[in-house]
């Protein structure tokens, strides 16, 4: 029987022990099983994250095999390679793959019926090849997508604008990479459209602004990299919210990377875009409004992942 209060990390290196650390904070779970192939590392992770329960919510956190995933309600991928400084995360593709064709069928062989989460990059591609590997429904199987980048663009527009970033409404969509884009002709502040919100406050030159804030947001993961190695804490607060979302059924709306069946008459791949998430995983794929410029952008995008996909020989 499926567990609600259980979830399950698979991967323990940065990216997966940050995804533990902010799911334990956010207490949404009673059980959290830690997966590594280095059995010491989640061994590890487990022992000191368990250190600080006594300070948060009752919780057991463990490091466990893939018979235990068989009643989490989630299951998380961050196992992979990371993106090292110079590399686009489509760099990544072929050992991710790999390691997404060791997991995956370690899952389907037990009787795993909750969400697929997986945040090793390149997000979109692994989502749709974890789609096609695991032959779970489509709403089963999501990717963290660019739940990351639109909360980078809200708060570098909550800079620019000097207002909270939490009444910003604005999406960044297609690839979690190079190609993706940002959504900006639905985007605004608190029903305000954004540009009109600019011109009360004495800003007009939306152009050459929303371009810096776009290069900024695509650009974030290389500066971040090329600073300090890795990024690990933004994404996992993003995992956090989608967890969230999942836990609590609140059919809340996030860019993640779902799995395409004729929505912008795109299908055979998955791409970053506003859904509803909920209990069943992807509840709804919404086809938001956007100008002509914007949807040109978003068919690049799609293009460039299709052919990529189309090299992968999935089943």
């Amino acid at each position: 029987m499926l567990n609600h209060r259980k979830a399950a990390i698979i991967g323990c290196g940065f990216v997966g022990s940050a995804c533990a650390f902010s799911l334990i904070q956010r207490g949404l779970f009673s059980q959290l099983v830690l997966i590594d192939a280095n059995t010491e590392r989640a061994e590890g992770e487990a022992m000191d994250l368990s250190h600080g329960l006594p300070y948060i919510a009752a919780m057991d956190v463990y490091a466990g095999t893939y018979d235990d995933l068989s009643d989490c309600a989630l299951v998380v991928i961050t196992a992979g390679a990371n993106q090292q400084p110079g590399q686009t995360r489509l760099d990544l593709i072929d050992q991710n793959v790999a390691i997404l064709n060791s997991i995956i069928p370690q899952i389907t062989a037990r009787p795993f019926e909750g969400i697929l989460l997986i945040v090793s990059n390149p997000v979109d591609v692994l989502t749709y090849a974890a789609f096609r590997i695991s032959g779970y429904p489509a709403h089963r199987v999501m990717g963290s997508g660019t739940v990351l980048d639109t909360a980078r663009l809200k708060y570098l527009l909550g800079e620019h604008l000097h207002v909270d970033s939490r009444s910003i409404h604005a999406f960044i969509i297609g690839e979690h990479g190079d190609s993706e884009l940002a959504a900006w002709s639905g985007a605004n502040v608190s029903g305000i459209p954004l540009n009109h919100f600019c011109e009360l406050q004495g800003r007009y030159d939306h152009e050459a602004a929303m371009d810096r804030l776009y290069r900024s947001v695509r650009d974030s993961a290389y500066e971040i990299i090329r600073r300090k190695g890795a990024t690990y804490y933004g994404i996992a607060m993003a995992v956090a919210r989608i967890a969230e979302c999942i836990v609590k059924d609140e059919r809340a709306i996030l860019p993640v990377s779902v799995v395409l069946g004729g929505q912008y008459g795109l299908r055979e791949l998955a791409l970053s875009i506003p859904a509803i998430v909920g209990r069943r995983g992807v509840e709804q794929i919404l086809e938001i409004p956007m100008a002509s410029e914007e949807w040109e952008a978003l068919n690049a995008s799609a293009a460039q992942l299709q052919a990529v996909i189309g090299e992968l020989g999935l089943p």
